[in-house]
């Protein structure tokens, strides 16, 4: 299966959702995809759309997934790196009205460039991305938490 996640901004996405579609229609994709459509209204008798999960559903789907197609944001890419599963990450852009600036495109770079996820820049992209997907091995996932908490510690002993 794979999971479709656009997290919940209020802008809707639905670049990568045409993409996806038309990927099925050719016949590329024929597993089972689901879709986190948050704010993206979409029609598609092909993809299972939800709006919104509740927690425990959003694990398990991402559980259940084969590989994540996901927006830029940094929630949806940790939640599949550290279940360390095949991400496939594309920035909403603001200038498709996806958001409001650029910075998904830092957050994906950053990623990609770390091993975690495959990144690319535009939902044509997509096709590639997943046959990559399928021998993809991502890097661990290591939370910088303790150092960060240890140079907040020395930082306030100092002073």
């Amino acid at each position: 299966m794979i999971f479709v996640v656009l997290g919940t901004h209020e802008l809707p996405f639905t670049r990568l959702l045409d993409e996806m579609q038309r990927l099925i229609d050719d016949g590329i994709v024929t597993e089972n995809v689901v879709v986190q459509s948050g704010h993206t209204n979409y029609s598609s008798g092909d993809m299972n759309l939800t709006p919104f999960f509740a927690f425990d559903e959003m694990e398990r789907t991402f559980d259940e997934a084969r590989v994540i197609v996901s927006h830029g944001g940094t929630g949806s890419i940790i939640t599949g790196v550290k279940k360390e599963k095949p991400v496939i990450a594309v920035p909403r852009l603001s200038a498709y009205g996806e958001h409001n600036d650029d910075h998904q495109t830092e957050i994906v770079e950053q990623f990609q460039s770390t091993g975690h996820i495959i990144a690319i820049d535009h939902p044509t992209g997509l096709e590639r991305a997943l046959q990559e997907a399928k021998t993809f091995e991502p890097a661990p996932f290591v939370s910088g938490r303790d150092n960060i908490l240890d140079i907040l510690r020395d930082f306030i002993n100092r002073v």
